[in-house]
């Protein structure tokens, strides 16, 4: 994979992610790796689901070694499989695949699923996804899997070194209070409301992790969701960011940071913090640096799009398609 440019959008997170994995993971010995979280670290969990929230046709997975669509909601690799391969380990499969059984559930395994917030609400319209609290049910029934094979002491083991990634947040905007106008949520909290109330609820989910095991725990913020293609082709009139959604996640994430710093305040040093905003502007305030004409040919919504993807070089193919279907 050619990483110094195909990954453009993706990899300046990754970059940072990888930088805090260094001091989160030390080098020396083999860790699982758990995924929670939505479609930026979905790797093919709702494939196995009757959902509309799929990402199992083109052009998704046109760069993936295969060249065939995997679930993943990128042309190739993802988040996850970035990170694994950063720290010199086996990609997790789906917690719903049938090929995760036996020595392959000492990897880990990835229970995200695209469409799901913070939120039981969030995502509704997809129907059958597995919302947050359904991944931490299956978390709690892998570790009684993996018992049954290595014994309860040492799962424990495995479960407190492990690293964990969880993504959460962006959904319960852009598919649950802006979803329509005057939705339920945005008809009970005005905003400087409704991010605590997020925050708060996002405790319970992390402090479930930590009660289950987890003591390595990488936390990403929401990304610029106002500037993410699916959200400018429908709200955007001069071709900027939605402002709306920008300052939704110009509240959500430093309250998220402040609630990460509490935690941590309370049981050690267990959740570190991804500023995925930050990383994600410095493409978007800075396409020079990337090539302007990916932004560009990005924005061309639907038809035009995915021509577009099939005509440029491969090594140019940036991974904006789960930022495009806004899952």
């Amino acid at each position: 994979m050619d990483r110094s440019f195909a990954s453009a959008l993706v990899c300046s997170m990754v970059l940072g992610l990888v930088l805090v994995l260094s001091i989160v993971v030390p080098q020396a010995e083999a860790r699982a790796f758990f995924v929670f979280g939505d479609s930026l670290v979905d790797n093919g969990n709702n494939n196995f689901l009757a959902t509309t929230a799929r990402a199992d046709a083109y052009p998704y997975g046109i760069d993936y070694p295969t060249h065939r669509a995997t679930g993943r909601f990128s042309n190739g690799f993802n988040i996850p499989d970035l990170i694994s391969q950063a720290i010199g380990e086996e990609a997790t499969l789906p917690y719903l695949s049938p090929e995760l059984r036996g020595q392959k559930l000492l990897v880990g395994a990835n229970f995200a699923s695209a469409g799901i917030g913070i939120l039981n609400d969030t995502g509704v319209q997809f129907i059958n996804i597995i919302r947050i609290t359904r991944q931490l049910q299956y978390f709690q029934e892998y570790q009684q899997r993996v018992a049954a094979l290595i014994g309860a002491t040492q799962t424990q083991r495995l479960v407190n070194q492990a690293l964990v990634l969880i993504t959460l947040g962006g959904n319960d905007f852009v598919n649950n209070y802006y979803l329509v106008p005057f939705s339920a949520r945005s008809r009970q909290f005005a905003l400087p409301d409704y991010v605590p109330y997020l925050i708060s609820e996002y405790r319970k989910i992390l402090m479930r992790l930590y009660e289950m095991g987890a003591r390595r725990v990488l936390v990403t913020g929401t990304g610029p969701i106002g500037c993410v293609p699916a959200e400018l082709a429908q709200r955007s009139t001069n071709g900027g960011c939605s402002v709306e959604l920008q300052r939704a996640a110009s509240l959500f994430n430093p309250q998220l940071v402040q609630l990460i710093n509490q935690l941590n305040s309370e049981v050690g040093t267990v959740f570190i913090a991804a500023n995925a905003n930050e990383m994600h502007l410095n493409f978007i305030t800075n396409p020079q640096q990337y090539d302007s004409m990916l932004w560009t040919r990005a924005l061309q919504w639907h038809r035009t799009l995915h021509s577009s993807f099939k005509l440029m070089p491969q090594p140019r193919r940036i991974r904006l398609l789960g930022w495009i279907s806004s899952k």
